[in-house]
């Protein structure tokens, strides 16, 4: 998992859409799932980001993002970006200096 989550990272801040320094990527396995109603391999990313990009930049991540994911998984029946954009204001967060 730690290669992908390198490959990822790799993969969004290569597209200057996003700061390598801002990613924080996590990785969930799921014992129950269906897609397409079988139990069919998977692996989605959710990424998040402050609601400032426009639509071409938000699709160039998503496209990169793809392409790592088919170039590492590529036994993996279902591969699937989302760009979810956040709040600004709504938004808070503390780091510990």
């Amino acid at each position: 998992m730690r290669e992908i989550l390198l490959a990822l990272h790799h993969a969004a801040a290569s597209t200057g859409v996003v700061k390598a320094a801002d990613l924080k990527l996590r990785a969930q396995s799921f014992d129950d799932y269906l897609v397409a109603g079988e139990q069919k391999s998977f692996f989605h990313v959710t990424l998040y980001m402050l609601a400032r990009r426009t639509p071409q930049q938000k699709e160039t991540l998503s496209v990169e993002i793809r392409k790592a994911l088919v170039a590492l998984l590529v036994d993996t029946h279902s591969l699937s970006v989302d760009i979810r954009d956040m709040d600004p204001d709504a938004y808070k967060k503390r780091l510990k200096g």
